[in-house]
């Protein structure tokens, strides 16, 4: 079985309830959950957390381990590529632990299916032998807690969806929830960042912490050099234009395909194989990577008939949009 590279930088992952910032009603309503279980003693339901990524999902799964006082296996989909893989994992947990699969909506089938009876009534069917003379023996299991973290809930398979008992859909940061993430991470990094420059980096963060951690940590790289006690606005500015971000969070790859809409076909209608080939880039990064952020700020729309830019992408680039794209009302 392959190994789990750690995405998030561990230093800066926070380790208690107290330090964890944003999502407010998901955090209230699981230590509800893991309050009447533990009164219960009993194990928790299987979780299930989606959303964008870099908003916290297996930071919740460590917590939530953590005030249940278990272990916690963490593997992901593409990792768990035989239901042996999963059998393996499965067999050496105690009563209580919890089992995360980070993009769960990856699994394989045959190891998908296999867990169906694990996550339902807690055992294993393993077929011995082949042909006529196969059978199936029950192997008992732990009662465990399986929590899966997808970006696309859709990719999940609705029997395996629908074994979840607790579903939770994180949602972006707001920026004052962004400045706190900032201002922790700072102490742990040595660094000084005032309320003012961090509220500017949060605005440049696509309101995901994962990348608000990224860039500060760049910052830090430069104020370093600089010999500077802290990050200053100065310091800010540059290192986002060495990373190529500008005010609004968009870089470079994001600002080359509003252009290519906006100079070479007046804003749309385009085609999203005519687009990729204009960029240069793949249409999955584009339909996964780019458009996501860019949709949700209003810079650019979908439709039946291709992709547009809005009259608030042309503002951005100190455009004007044409007559034609204002009449299409994409504001």
């Amino acid at each position: 079985m392959k190994p789990v590279k750690e995405k998030l930088f561990p230093t800066l992952r926070v380790d208690s309830w107290d330090n964890f910032v944003g999502q407010g009603k998901i955090k209230k309503a699981l230590r509800v959950a893991l309050s009447a279980a533990k009164k219960r003693k009993e194990s928790v339901e299987h979780i299930l957390l989606y959303g964008p990524p870099g908003l916290g999902k297996t930071t919740l799964a460590h917590l939530i381990a953590k005030e249940l006082n278990v272990n916690i296996r963490a593997s992901s989909g593409p990792a768990l590529e035989r239901a042996g893989d999963l059998a393996s994992i499965l067999t050496n947990l105690n009563n209580g632990d919890i089992f995360f699969i980070d993009e769960v909506h990856r699994l394989p089938k045959i190891v998908e299916e296999t867990l169906y009876p694990a996550m339902e009534d807690y055992h294993l069917d393993i077929i011995v032998g082949q042909g006529p003379s196969a059978r199936t023996l029950k192997l008992d299991l732990p009662k465990f807690t399986l929590i899966g973290a997808t970006t696309k809930i859709g990719s999940i398979a609705a029997p395996l969806r629908d074994r979840f008992g607790i579903v939770h859909r994180l949602t972006f940061y707001e920026p004052k929830d962004l400045i706190q993430v900032l201002q922790t991470a700072s102490q742990k990094l040595k660094i000084k960042i005032d309320h003012a420059v961090a509220l500017s980096l949060a605005g440049r963060s696509r309101g995901t912490p994962r990348i608000a951690l990224k860039l500060l940590k760049r910052c830090r790289d430069l104020a370093q050099i600089r010999g500077e006690a802290g990050i200053t606005e100065k310091i800010l500015d540059e290192s986002l234009n060495l990373l190529e971000v500008d005010a609004m969070g968009l870089d470079a790859n994001d600002r080359r395909l509003l252009k290519a809409l906006i100079d070479k076909y007046q804003g749309g209608p385009v085609g999203l194989e005519t687009l990729a080939a204009i960029i240069s880039e793949d249409k999955e990064t584009i339909e996964e990577v780019i458009e996501p952020y860019l949709m949700q700020i209003g810079f650019l729309k979908r439709t039946a008939r291709g992709r547009f830019a809005t009259p608030k992408a042309y503002a951005h680039f100190n455009k004007t949009p044409p007559a034609a794209l204002e009449q299409q009302k994409l504001i």
